[in-house]
């Protein structure tokens, strides 16, 4: 089954929002949530993580969404929102010193590893706009109760301004595998996109295992703008 994400279906039914130039720490995942004013804290309703937090119009959208899901007799689970770039290190450099690597090449661990992880600074869950829902895994949503909840969330979730951004990699959609458990608020997030394209290089990339092959990789090119 194909869900139909596309920034470009959002973009022709919503206007473009205009908003101020985020701070390159923003885009790179570098502050607190908790302290910043436009961020809240998911109640522990909707996630079994302490302290995650969205930038406010996502969560208002989200929670819509998830009530709209509750009544058709579904429950949306965040299992990962807000990702600081410290706590993307430790998912990113765990995975390189994982004992599977041993004998492996760095470029090819970070290729492997970028197969669903991203780099510390460029993933979408620094913005505050992404959740991951239910499962992180494809074959959840491929089977019974999971299936029917992704089926819902194709027929549903871009009223919200939700979308599946990491689609099958079909029409020559570069980056990371299909993630059907990672859905973005692109009214927020797309311009966010365009902002960490028009002010984050390689150059800014530093500070985990394998940082120096952010620019061999093309990394902002091919995986941060390598969306559907």
């Amino acid at each position: 089954m194909k869900c139909a994400s596309l920034l470009f279906t959002l973009m022709a039914v919503l206007p473009t929002l205009v908003c101020a130039q985020v701070p390159i720490a923003e885009l790179l995942g570098k502050f607190n949530p908790s302290e910043h004013p436009g961020f809240v804290k998911i109640d522990a309703k909707h996630t079994e993580k302490r302290d995650i937090y969205l930038r406010k119009e996502a969560y208002e959208a989200f929670e819509k969404m998830a009530a709209h899901a509750k009544k058709d007799g579904f429950t949306l689970q965040v299992i990962s929102a807000t990702r600081t770039f410290e706590h993307q290190k430790s998912i990113w450099n765990r995975k390189w010193n994982h004992e599977r690597y041993r004998e492996w090449q760095p470029l090819e661990i970070a290729k492997d590893i970028m197969k669903y992880s991203s780099m510390p600074g460029t993933s979408r869950h620094h913005w505050g706009t992404d959740i991951d829902l239910n499962a992180l895994e494809n074959h959840f949503f491929e089977t019974g109760k999971g299936q029917a909840l992704y089926r819902w969330l194709c027929k549903h979730a871009a009223s919200y301004g939700y979308y599946q951004v990491y689609t099958s990699k079909v029409n020559g959609r570069t980056g990371y595998a299909e993630e059907k458990w990672h859905w973005s608020y692109l009214p927020l997030a797309s311009t966010y996109l365009d902002q960490y394209t028009t002010q984050v290089t390689a150059a800014e990339l530093s500070g985990f295992k394998g940082s120096e092959l952010a620019n061999t990789l093309n990394v902002v090119e091919l995986f941060v703008k390598g969306i559907e």
